[in-house]
């Protein structure tokens, strides 16, 4: 006979769910709003429309801001993924003591306040002409993704047999080939998950472009803020629906892929 869930338990989950539905129901406001037939901000009235989804679609600014924002997430991310997956190889390799400062300087960038880093970019890329670059908003993301595959694949790494590096190393393998096929896909899940997180950290962020970013860089996040600030077209709730999509289809993917690693692993 299966036992039966007590009243605090019961409680418990239902409290839960109720903090997380407080947490996630308000950004899916947007959805259904992205489908009003009206031209203001609004549930739908009448019926639903995809009016402003196409005006995501064709107009020249809103579809160049999309592509923008993926391919500087694109590259940010892969730039993160391979330093954040070398630092936790090399912080495995240090001893203790070391590895415990240097590990709270490499974690700053999580630590520090948004603005703070926003402001801290600004103040760095005048004189370096970087501020409204393709090649500054990629080097910030990097630097604030870095920190999130590092941790990942660290956790990844803890459970690393060192007599697996040893026995490669007697058969003659390179420090090169232990590194690419012995060590790196051990911590190959960490390194995935990391990525994950530093691509959505990239796609969604937008206090940092605030402050290095104008109008030749001009990314989605960017774009959805200032059609807020000037104006109230459902287009904004449009493709607010479509950074909250891209995100979801990546977590959803992220755990496909690891329930299949484990599926094969066991």
């Amino acid at each position: 006979m299966r036992a039966q869930p007590s009243g605090w338990l019961l409680a418990a989950r239902v409290a839960a769910f109720g903090v997380l539905a407080f947490l996630i129901l308000p950004a899916f406001i947007v959805v259904p709003v992205s489908f009003t037939d009206t031209d203001y901000l609004s549930l739908p009235q009448d019926h639903l429309s995809l009016s402003h989804w196409q005006t995501v679609f064709q107009t020249p600014m809103w579809r160049n801001s999309l592509i923008q924002s993926f391919a500087v997430a694109v590259s940010s991310t892969l730039l993160s993924a391979l330093l954040g997956s070398l630092a936790a190889v090399g912080f495995m390799r240090m001893s203790p003591s070391l590895a415990a400062k240097l590990r709270l300087v490499l974690l700053l960038p999580l630590i520090v306040p948004t603005i703070v880093a926003g402001l801290a970019w600004y103040w760095v890329y005048i004189p370096l002409h970087l501020l409204d670059t393709y090649f500054g908003v990629i080097l910030a993301h990097t630097v604030s993704g870095i920190p999130l595959v590092f941790v990942t694949a660290s956790s990844a790494l803890a459970g690393f047999d060192p007599r697996l590096e040893q026995a490669a190393r007697s058969m003659g393998a390179g420090p090169v080939r232990v590194l690419r096929q012995v060590i790196l896909p051990f911590a190959l899940p960490g390194i995935l998950s990391g990525a994950v997180f530093a691509f959505i950290a990239s796609w969604d962020e937008v206090v940092v472009l605030l402050f290095i970013t104008s109008r030749n860089v001009y990314l989605l996040p960017r774009a959805i803020w200032d059609g807020i600030n000037d104006n109230v077209d459902p287009a904004v709730a449009a493709a607010a629906t479509l950074m909250i999509s891209v995100t979801v289809g990546v977590l959803l993917l992220q755990q496909i892929l690891s329930r299949r690693e484990g599926g094969e692993a066991s």
